[in-house]
This record gives structure tokens, C-alpha cells and sequence, in this order.
């Protein structure tokens, strides 16, 4: 059984644009560590003596947010932006960071003129295709490698990769992290949006998008200029060396977590839910495949051995429920009509993917339950200052499905690894803080070096155009 857990949470700073990354990294030439806070709009502030100080201002860089295909207004809600922010694990002697965000100037039309509903009786709706990929996208994302000089201000070095996305949504968040034991950088974007994956990019060995990517940023960083592609193949050779494929099957991501567990580390993983379920998984031995050798069997038009490749299932699969439409039963406005969407994909993915570790559900009636709307964070943590949380998977949704007319309120939740692997169930964890008559989106979640402390990013709006709105919170006993 998962106990009651009850937890505080310290302001820390206030009044700052939309967090998307909150992590900590030890300067050059410090000796303690420093939090780090990435914005949406293109900010990237630290925390010196309780001040808050700015990092990087990379505002101009940033596609113009709010507004979809066109520059059409959608109202203030988006999910491009400065996405991903992360230290190189030698940072306090090489001064090297990356980012990932989408790009001024690079608004496309979009991959489908109108919006994308699939149906299970029109097999029209299930095969869709991307087509003109170079005028029908909607905007660029890019990793790039920055460099804190020993006595200056940031500057890009390079770029890694340029990458063109169908839809405005789905890209990731908190979407670039290191991993402690290959030393890669990987990077976890989504399935490049528009809900039930329309092409299904992410179970297609070729396309970048629905994908977990290792990046050797070590080797061939000769390249400054890489093409802008949506599949691997598109890549030069040197481009496809550095790049190894983790996992398959993402539809949307809030960033990898590492917990060292004896002599290894156990890896979650959130996927965000269609309609029903979230999700987080966790594995531990995986065996990426090298994108030279996925190239080349698809160049044979041969099939890689994905032995060692994680598939979480997606689009096939919603968690541990295949994929489904949802309709309102008119006969009964309580009840909801189920219905298979991918019933084929469903079946050719049922053996290859991996169960989750605990899932949530958008509606749940059970006493000491919540119905989610979408998972913004998990991390592991380590510490011991919150005894009860210790070596658990701590996770937030964005906000808790409530009656209307109450501000909306976001929710933390745990669970425990199970070393029998089975799905585990989930508590949630009480939060004594004061919001008021504020609405408080639970927006992120990041965590210090040693997984001993954890910080919750909350915005007062779901719109990224309602500046200003944010607070970033220790969460304490």
C-alpha cells in the first residue's frame, strides 16, 4: 500500500513566464549548485543568494507563440517554444549546455487542412500521409550546443539537428537531459501532434518524430549546419553516426529520469494520454539501435532487429488500453461509447511493447483517486527529507478534473518502482499551499543533481501569452 503523503511547498521565485525546465548544474569555477529555470518565451534565469538573475535571453529566437498556422491566434495556448535545456554532465569544465526550441520565422501551414479525427469504419481517416513535408509543416525545432566561455557571455556553437514538425503540439517538454549512463544526451519529443498521431510517425523506424534519441555530442562535431529533415534517412552520414534510437511509440513527453538503483539505473518515462489514460513507464536494459543501421535496412527495404528497442505502443496503444474514440452515448449523457480506433495496430504492437509501470485516468471514480488531464513531470527522487517519498517516482498532471466553476488545481502524485515489474497503483501526495482563488496549472517538474530535492514550476493560466504568471516552489516536508 502507498501511505498518505503530506508535503508543503516554499516559493521560491515568482512571477516568471511559463516554466518548462527547473534543474540544477554546478558553474564554472563554483563550488555549489545553482537552479536553473528555462521559460517558454525564450529565458533562462538562475538563482544566485535568493536573486533571481538572468542566464540567456533567446526571446527573438523563438517561433511566435499563441498563434497557429498562419499566424491565426489560438487563443494563447501553446506547446512550442524553449522546450529543452540541459547541462553537459562535464559542464564545470567545458562550459558546454543545450537547447532545443522552435524557431522565428518558421511558421508552416500545418501537415492537414482541417482538424484530424480518425474512424475506425473510414479507412481513409487511418492511413493518412504526410505529404510535401517542405511546405506543409507547421514549424522548425532545433538542438543546438551552447558554450559559457570563462569570461563571457553564452554563445551557440552549433547546430545538431533541425527538425520540421507537422502540427504545433506534441514536441516535448523538459525534452533534452543527459543520461548518467552512456553519457549521451537524449532527446524526448512527441509524436509532432494533432492527437492519434495521423501518421503514424511514431512507430515508423524512419521518422524523428515518436521517438527516444540518444546523441553522442562527442563525435563528428565537425557538422554546424544539418539540413532541415523529418526522417533519419534525410540526415548526412556524419549526422546519423552520433544518433542511436532508445524507444519508439512516444505520443507526447515530459523529459527521461534516472534512479540509480545498485549498479544500475532504472529509466521513467511519461506519455502523455489521448483521451483516457496517462501514463509512466520505467525500464531498465534496453538496446538502442544505431540510425546508420536503421537507414540501411530500410534503404534494403529489409526490417531492423528491434530486440532491444522500448515500444511503448503508441498509437496503438493508450497506456495498457488499445487506442479508442470516445462518443457520448445519447440514450445516457453519464455514460461513454468505447470504441477501438487502431484495432490492427493494436494487435501488431500488442507482444512488442512495454507495460507501464502506473497509470491515471482522466475519469475515476474511486474515494481517493483524481481524474488527470495531462502529465507534466515525473522525476525520481532520492531523498530523505520527505522519508515517506524516498526512492519513489514522484509525477504531476497539469490539472485535477473538478467541478466547474473552481479554479483549476494541479495535482502531485507517487509511486514506487516494483522489482517484479508488475503495474503498481499510485497515491496522491497532499499539498498544503494556499492558491486561493488563483488558478494553479501544474506546469513542471525538475529536480537538483542528486535527486534529493524537488521543484514544482506552477502557472496561473494555460495560456503562454499571460505572461508573468509563474512560481517556482521547493516542495518540503
Amino acid at each position: 500500500m502507498l501511505g498518505k503523503v503530506k508535503v508543503r511547498l516554499r516559493p521560491i521565485v515568482s512571477r516568471i513566464n511559463l516554466p518548462t525546465v527547473i534543474k540544477t548544474a554546478i558553474l564554472p569555477g563554483d563550488s555549489n549548485e545553482t537552479l536553473f529555470i528555462a521559460t517558454q518565451v525564450g529565458e533562462i534565469f538562475y538563482i544566485r543568494d535568493g536573486n533571481i538573475r538572468i542566464f540567456l535571453d533567446i526571446r527573438t529566437k523563438i517561433i511566435q507563440l499563441g498563434t497557429s498556422e498562419a499566424g491565426v491566434s489560438v487563443g494563447g495556448y501553446d506547446e512550442r517554444g524553449l522546450l529543452g535545456l540541459a547541462f553537459h554532465p562535464e559542464f564545470y569544465y567545458n562550459g558546454q549546455f543545450y537547447l532545443h526550441y522552435s524557431v522565428a520565422g518558421t511558421q508552416g501551414p500545418g501537415a492537414l487542412p482541417e482538424s484530424f479525427s480518425p474512424n475506425p469504419c473510414d479507412q481513409k481517416t487511418l492511413n493518412r500521409r504526410w505529404n510535401n513535408r517542405k511546405t506543409q509543416y507547421n514549424h522548425i525545432d532545433t538542438v543546438e550546443e551552447w558554450i559559457l566561455p570563462s569570461n563571457g557571455q553564452p554563445q551557440k556553437r552549433r547546430t545538431l539537428l533541425n527538425v520540421r514538425r507537422p502540427f504545433f503540439n506534441h514536441n516535448g517538454v523538459n525534452s533534452l537531459n543527459f543520461s548518467p549512463e552512456t553519457g549521451k544526451l537524449v532527446l524526448t519529443t512527441g509524436d509532432g501532434g494533432a492527437g492519434y498521431d495521423p501518421f503514424n510517425l511514431s512507430q515508423n523506424d524512419m521518422e524523428i518524430a515518436g521517438k527516444i534519441i540518444e546523441m553522442d555530442v562527442s563525435k563528428n562535431t565537425f557538422i554546424q549546419n544539418p539540413p532541415v529533415v523529418t526522417r533519419f534517412h534525410e540526415l548526412p552520414v556524419p549526422i546519423q553516426e552520433t544518433l542511436t534510437v532508445i524507444a519508439k511509440g512516444v505520443r507526447n513527453i515530459p523529459g527521461i529520469s534516472f534512479q540509480r538503483y545498485y549498479n544500475q539505473y532504472i529509466k521513467y518515462v511519461g506519455n502523455v494520454g489521448q483521451d483516457s489514460v496517462e501514463s509512466i513507464f520505467s525500464f531498465v536494459h534496453y538496446k538502442p539501435i544505431p540510425v546508420t543501421e536503421l537507414v540501411q535496412t530500410f534503404l534494403m527495404k529489409s526490417e531492423a532487429d528491434q530486440e532491444g528497442v522500448i515500444n511503448f505502443g503508441w498509437r496503438g496503444w493508450e497506456g495498457s488500453f488499445p487506442t479508442s474514440i470516445i462518443s457520448g452515448c445519447s440514450e445516457n449523457t453519464t455514460l461513454d461509447e468505447k470504441t477501438i480506433v487502431y484495432y490492427n495496430e493494436a494487435i501488431k504492437t500488442a507482444v512488442r511493447r512495454i507495460q507501464p509501470l502506473t497509470s491515471y485516468f482522466h475519469k475515476d471514480q474511486r474515494p481517493d483517486k483524481f481524474g488527470g488531464t495531462a502529465l507534466t513531470g515525473v522525476q525520481a527522487y532520492m531523498g530523505n527529507r520527505i522519508p515517506s517519498l524516498s526512492g519513489s517516482v514522484v509525477f504531476t498532471d497539469l490539472a485535477r478534473k473538478e467541478g466547474s466553476g473552481s479554479p483549476a488545481k494541479g495535482v502531485l502524485a507517487y509511486t514506487r518502482i516494483r522489482t517484479d515489474c508488475k503495474l503498481n497503483d499510485f497515491s496522491m501526495i497532499q499539498t498544503e499551499y494556499n492558491f486561493g482563488s488563483e488558478s494553479a496549472y501544474y506546469v513542471s517538474l525538475g529536480t537538483n543533481l542528486n535527486q534529493t530535492t524537488l521543484y514544482l514550476g506552477v502557472y496561473g493560466s494555460m495560456k503562454v501569452t499571460d505572461f508573468n504568471q509563474g512560481t517556482i516552489f521547493e516542495i518540503i516536508p
